[in-house]
C-alpha cells in the first residue's frame, strides 16, 4: 500500500506537470516553409506528430469508431443503401458486418409509412442506423442508434421521424459478441425530430442512487430541440436537460469554409441554404464532474457541471433552471468543431473540420492548443483515444456528399482511419500504467469513468477513458 501510495503521488506530478505545459512543439514557424529560387514562405498545411494510415475504406462511408482493448476496431455507418449500420474490420481495406449481418436488418425494412409520414423501424432488436461508438474498459462495445435512416440518398434524401423502439442504446459484450442489454429512448426524451449523435459514460458507483452509472446522450436534432438526454444505466430510467438551451443550438446563417471555400447547405430541390445541425461534440473532464460541449455550428466551447446534468427533473421541478443557469461559455477555440475525445491528462481533443486539424482544450491554461494539422484530414468526424495509446479518427470527406451538394456525390474513396504515430505507450501497456514508466505518463492513456471494481491504474481513484 505504501508503494501504491508513493506512486499515485509520482502519477499526480506528472500529470500536473504535464497538464501546465501541453507542449506539442507546434509554433507558427512549424507550419512554414520556403519554396523556389528566391525562398517563397508557405503555409505547409501539417504540424503535430506524424500521421499514419490504419485503414482504408472503400465500400461504406463511416461515421464512428472504437478500438477494443485487445486491438479489435469496430466501425458505424448511418444507413442509407448501405448493407449494414454496424461493421467490424477485418484487414487493412475490408470490414464486415457486426455481430451479423441478421442483427444489421430490421425484418420490416428501415422505415415504414403511417398516414403518409415515414417513420423509422420501431425494431428494438434490430440496428437501423448506428451514429456513435464507445468501449470501455469491461469490454463492452456501446452502441447509439438513431433510429433514423435516410431515405432516396442518391436522389432527394430524406430522414424520416423516429418511431419509440428504433432509437436505442446497446450494450455488446466483445468476449461472445453477445448483446447484453438494450435501452429504448421513451418518446418523452426522444422527440420524433430528435438524432442521437454522440454519447459518454459515467460509470462510478456514487453518481447514481441505482449505482449502475449513468449515460450522456447528445440530441444534435437539425429540427431544433437540441439537449442532452441522460439514462440511469441501473434502473434503465431518462430524461433530458438543456433542452433548446442557447449554447446546444445552431449558429444561425454559418458559413464555414472547407480545403478554402465557403461552404452553403446545397439539397437537391431546395434553395440555399446553412448547415442546420446544433449540439455535437461532448467530452466530460478526467473526473467527470463537468461536461464539455459545442454546436456543430460555432466557434465557442460551452460547460457545466455534471451534476446538473445528473439530476432528473421528474424529481426535482428547478433542475431544469439550475441546468440553464450553470453552462458555462469557455470562448472561442478558432473555429468549429465536430466530435471530442479527451486522454488521461483531462486533455480535450477538438476535431476542426474547417481547419484540417485538430486542437486541444487544456483545462489549465484555458486556451485551445494545435495538436495535428494533415491535408488528409478532410473532415474528421470521429475520434477515440485507444487503449493502446493511439488517438484514431475517422475521415469521411462529409462536405462533398450528396445530401449537402445538390444530389452530386463529390466524394473520392477510399475514406480513412488515421492515427498518430508518436509519443505512445506500447501496446501491451493498454490502459494501465506500470510502475516502470511512473516516471512518465503517457498523454494518450485513456481515462474511461467506470470502473465500480478495483482498478490496476497506479491513480486507482482517477476514473478512465470515452472514445
Amino acid at each position: 500500500m505504501k508503494l501504491l501510495s508513493l506512486l499515485a503521488l509520482a502519477g499526480l506530478s506528472s500529470i500536473t506537470a504535464a497538464q501546465n505545459s501541453t507542449n506539442f512543439n507546434t509554433t507558427l514557424n512549424s507550419t512554414l516553409s520556403t519554396t523556389g529560387p528566391r525562398n517563397v514562405r508557405i503555409d505547409t498545411g501539417t504540424y503535430g506528430p506524424e500521421v499514419e494510415e490504419f485503414h482504408y475504406y472503400y465500400d461504406q462511408w463511416p461515421i464512428g469508431l472504437a478500438v477494443s482493448k485487445t486491438g479489435r476496431t469496430f466501425v458505424c455507418y448511418t444507413r442509407g443503401t448501405y448493407a449494414y449500420t454496424l461493421g467490424e474490420v477485418v484487414n487493412k481495406t475490408a470490414e464486415k458486418a457486426y455481430p451479423s449481418q441478421a442483427l444489421n436488418t430490421p425484418p420490416g425494412g428501415l422505415f415504414t409509412t403511417t398516414n403518409g409520414i415515414q417513420f423509422g423501424s420501431n425494431d428494438p432488436n434490430t440496428f437501423i442506423s448506428v451514429q456513435a461508438l464507445y468501449i470501455t474498459p469491461d469490454d463492452t462495445l456501446w452502441v447509439l442508434d438513431t433510429g433514423r435512416p435516410t431515405i432516396n440518398e442518391s436522389q432527394a434524401p430524406s430522414m424520416p421521424y423516429a418511431a419509440p423502439g428504433g432509437p436505442k442504446l446497446v450494450a455488446i459484450n466483445l468476449s461472445n459478441d453477445s448483446i447484453a442489454r438494450t435501452y429504448t429512448l421513451p418518446a418523452d426524451v426522444h422527440y420524433p425530430d430528435s438524432y442521437v449523435n454522440d454519447l459518454r459514460f459515467d460509470m462510478r458507483p456514487n453518481v447514481t442512487e441505482s449505482g449502475g452509472g449513468i449515460a450522456y446522450i447528445v440530441d444534435s436534432s437539425n429540427e431544433g430541440r437540441t439537449g442532452f438526454i441522460m439514462i440511469d444505466l441501473g434502473t434503465g430510467e431518462t430524461w433530458r436537460q438543456l433542452t433548446q438551451h442557447p449554447s446546444t443550438l445552431r449558429t444561425y446563417a454559418d458559413v464555414p469554409s472547407y480545403q478554402g471555400i465557403p461552404f452553403y447547405l446545397r439539397q437537391k430541390g431546395s434553395p440555399l441554404g446553412f448547415q442546420q445541425e446544433g449540439l455535437d461534440g461532448a467530452e466530460l473532464s478526467l473526473y467527470g464532474d463537468i461536461m464539455y460541449y459545442s454546436p456543430l455550428t460555432s466557434d465557442y466551447l460551452f460547460s457545466i457541471e455534471t451534476q446538473y446534468l445528473r439530476s432528473d427533473p421528474s424529481n426535482d421541478t428547478l433542475s431544469a433552471k439550475r441546468a440553464f443557469d450553470n453552462v458555462k461559455n469557455l470562448g472561442q477555440r478558432g473555429g468549429n468543431a465536430n466530435g471530442f475525445s479527451s486522454d488521461s491528462l483531462g486533455n480535450v481533443y477538438m476535431l476542426m473540420p474547417s481547419q484540417n486539424a485538430i486542437y486541444i482544450y487544456n483545462s489549465t491554461t484555458l486556451q485551445a492548443e494545435p495538436y495535428v494539422r494533415d491535408p488528409r484530414i478532410i473532415w474528421p468526424d470521429s475520434a477515440n483515444v485507444g487503449f493502446d495509446g493511439y488517438i484514431y479518427f475517422n475521415i469521411n470527406q462529409l462536405p462533398y456528399q450528396p445530401d449537402w451538394n445538390d444530389g452530386v456525390d463529390g466524394r473520392s474513396y477510399p475514406g480513412l482511419i488515421l492515427r498518430n504515430s508518436d509519443d505512445k505507450p506500447s501496446k501491451d501497456e493498454g490502459e494501465y500504467v506500470q510502475s516502470e514508466r511512473r516516471d512518465k505518463i503517457q498523454i494518450f492513456i485513456p481515462h474511461v469513468y467506470l470502473l465500480s471494481t478495483p482498478c490496476p491504474m497506479i491513480l486507482c481513484n482517477i476514473p478512465k477513458t470515452p472514445m
